[in-house]
């Protein structure tokens, strides 16, 4: 599959950086015995990665901004353009040896989300979407799934963890869509998540509390797979609130609506 000039700069961005995180992979559950523990080595590969992307995509578009992870806003002479990067989505999976996590970079243009790349370097998966051409998954196209009931469907979530997010809210939700759903899954990779939607491994996800890089290519991708993607009250403010809801048209409008029940 022929990928256009955006999409190769961006591919070559997150394999560049997917490799680093390899390495450092490898080299986790070898510090998993040590008395400090490899939270501080884990930190050094996110940032390493985020140098690596911060870098490639300087280096083949001067001048267009960023919002980074770790780096934050970086303002560019180019107000049109700015980079979502996330370094390593999954931080808690790599710390602990599980290969679900990914690098994360999209592209938005005069606001409008245009590109996005997701990779998985532990699996060497590779998922890229563009504006109006598709998305796809090591060159072979995607389609979200096309169960239409959330009896038949495998939902992904997040779970909030110690000092993060509405936990109380998190539990009324699970309970409400475990008990519609044929299965509920937790990934530990919002990126991953989206990717796995648009590739029709789930059939949808809801998560709250994300950042805009967590969730920017993914939404893109899911979109391109044919699928919807809205916050949770069905607007598009999905950066301002940070919750997300994804899947097919059918399990899409179901999901929003078990959201929006009381606790049992």
């Amino acid at each position: 599959m022929p990928r256009s000039a955006i999409i190769n700069v961006m591919v070559q961005a997150a394999m560049k950086a997917g490799r680093s995180l390899a390495r450092d992979f490898g080299e986790v559950q070898n510090l998993q015995v040590s008395l400090k523990g490899p939270g501080d080595y884990v930190s050094q590969a996110d940032r390493r990665a985020e140098e690596i992307v911060h870098a490639e995509l300087s280096r083949a578009r001067p001048g267009y901004s960023f919002l980074m992870e770790e780096g934050g806003v970086v303002e560019g002479d180019d107000p049109q353009h700015r980079w979502l990067v996330d370094p390593l989505d999954g931080t808690t999976n790599f710390l602990h040896g599980i290969p679900i996590f990914a690098v994360s970079i999209a592209l938005e243009r005069q606001g409008t989300l245009v590109a996005g790349v997701i990779y998985n370097p532990a699996m060497d998966e590779l998922y890229t979407a563009e504006r109006g051409g598709g998305a796809f998954l090591n060159d072979r196209r995607m389609r979200v799934a096309a169960r239409r009931e959330l009896s038949d469907a495998v939902i992904g979530t997040g779970i909030p963890h110690l000092g993060r997010g509405h936990h109380g809210r998190a539990l009324i939700d699970l309970r409400n869509a475990m008990g519609e759903a044929a299965g509920i899954r937790r990934l530990g990779s919002a990126a991953l998540d989206l990717a796995y939607v648009a590739a029709g491994r789930m059939d949808g996800f809801w998560e709250d509390a994300l950042s805009p890089w967590d969730m920017a290519a993914g939404i893109l991708m899911v979109r391109e797979a044919g699928g919807f993607v809205t916050d949770r009250s069905g607007g598009q403010d999905m950066f301002d609130t940070g919750s997300v809801v994804a899947g097919n048209e059918a399990i899409h409008r179901a999901l929003l609506k078990t959201l929006q029940k009381p606790a049992p």
